[in-house]
């Protein structure tokens, strides 16, 4: 059974979809801006693999995942640019799927963009003010009234006292409480607007999402995911506004049953981000890296744990990739239907089901290659490229990657040829010499029955 940890109720819990067989799960995508970073690469390698995981278990599964192309960095970049907001979205759209399609992510069902969703986040504002949650302010904005919403915090265990007291209240605010949050934005000059009730605007970040998840998968869905720092405020605003404008009787509609967030990217012990600065796009890792490294590298970790940048953690994901493909090397694998039964299988499947423990089910792979370089069972083989391709791993012939990968001048296969050559002519002293300098090169031989192969240290 599969066992998901809910940010919500704070514990892993058995997985149960509202409709038997199928699930809906919607993330949080990218505000389109600029290139995307490791960060970004996180959440999409990560619930890549969680909707890869949920499909390998039998279930149908609808993935929406949103484009935010539209808000106050798109607006002032674009002006910096001297460009139109759709000029630069489409770019960096665009540069967004380039990047995900060379870490192995495979493209969501639906990617809505928020400026197609502006009449549905209308409508959820009108229910909202309707129903005595929100209220229009004199400035021509429309904010949330997050005292009216009696669960709100229930997702970051924040109160709202709490908040008020870490709050500094502006002197001019148009807010009855400072914890209120806008749901529409009145329009300034120069910036793109949308007619509405409530004068020319355009919507507030938090509404898009509650708008789309909900035309795209219902009131009530099965999963919510995105990175951790979106937990508070965007994701409990989310909650607020999706419960509030669809209750009934004046009792709030559940939204999501299982909220999922993956931990953060960090370089230095600190969170990586571009207020910060201390970011580093997809793009420039790959200039360094190959995109099949940086997918290992995030999935090496649990995705709930965070994930610490550093060229020797890339250079070890590296020399753990290229132990996978070595074993693959001068076998021919041909793809086919894993067989859960078999105990290894079985194995892996255990460790994806607790919580989509990658850790786990990477180890399961490295028990398979010692078992490979042992015996070159084709069973092995075959169930090897199996398992790694439920994670999106392994998908190229191993000579493709593992070209480049020795060092240099060094010729493995010519060095592991004349070791042969020297066995046979019984000049061992020889045969010892370049397996030592092999191994001084971080390149360990294994002999079998079916001959030598190599792996790195």
């Amino acid at each position: 059974m599969l066992k998901i940890y809910n940010t919500l109720a704070r514990e892993k819990q058995t997985f149960k979809p509202i409709v038997a067989g199928k699930v809906s799960m919607y993330v949080c995508g990218m505000t389109v801006y600029d290139f995307c970073h490791l960060g970004h690469a996180r959440v999409m390698v990560v619930f890549d693999m969680v909707s890869r995981w949920l499909r390998a278990s039998g279930y149908d599964v609808t993935y929406v995942r949103n484009i935010t192309d539209i808000d106050d960095k798109i607006i002032k970049r674009a002006q910096e640019n001297n460009e139109s907001i759709a000029q630069l979205t489409q770019r960096f759209i665009d540069a967004m799927d380039e990047d995900a399609a060379k870490l192995g992510v495979v493209r969501p069902d639906i990617e809505p963009k928020a400026t197609e969703f502006v009449d549905g986040m209308l409508g959820m504002i009108a229910a909202l003010v309707d129903k005595g949650f929100a209220y229009p302010a004199a400035n021509g904005d429309v904010f949330y009234a997050v005292n009216k919403f009696t669960g709100y915090g229930k997702l970051s265990g924040k109160s709202l006292e709490d908040l008020r007291a870490g709050e500094r209240v502006e002197v001019d605010s148009f807010k009855r409480d400072p914890m209120d949050f806008v749901l529409w934005k009145a329009a300034k000059p120069g910036e793109p607007s949308w007619d509405s009730p409530w004068g020319k605007g355009r919507p507030g970040w938090h509404i898009e999402c509650s708008a789309m998840s909900s035309h795209h998968l219902g009131q009530h869905f099965d999963i919510h995911g995105g990175g951790q720092d979106l937990q508070f405020p965007h994701h409990e605003n989310e909650i607020a506004q999706s419960e509030a404008a669809h209750s009934h009787d004046g009792k709030p509609c559940q939204m999501v049953n299982y909220w999922m967030h993956n931990g953060f990217v960090r370089v230095d012990d600190e969170k990586m981000s571009k207020s910060l600065g201390n970011f580093f796009t997809i793009r420039t890792v790959l200039e360094k890296y190959d995109a099949e490294v940086v997918r290992f590298f995030i999935l090496r970790a649990h995705y709930r744990s965070p994930l610490n940048y550093s060229d020797q953690h890339l250079d070890d994901a590296k020399s753990a990739l290229t132990r996978l493909y070595t074993a693959l090397r001068g076998a021919d694998v041909m793809d086919a239907a894993v067989d859960w039964q078999h105990p290894q299988a079985a194995r892996f499947k255990d460790a994806m089901d607790d919580d989509f423990n990658t850790p786990e089910a990477l180890a399961v792979l490295f028990d398979l290659v010692n078992e490979v370089n042992r015996t070159r069972n084709a069973d092995s083989l075959s169930l090897l490229k199996g398992l790694a391709g439920v994670l999106g791993l392994l998908q190229r012939k191993p000579d493709e990657f593992l070209q480049g990968e020795t060092d240099g001048a060094l010729d493995v296969e010519g060095l592991i040829q004349a070791r042969l050559n020297a066995k046979k002519n019984k000049n061992f002293a020889e045969a010892d010499a370049i397996r030592k300098q092999l191994a001084e090169a971080g390149i360990v031989l294994e002999d079998t029955p079916q001959g030598t192969t190599w792996r790195r240290a």
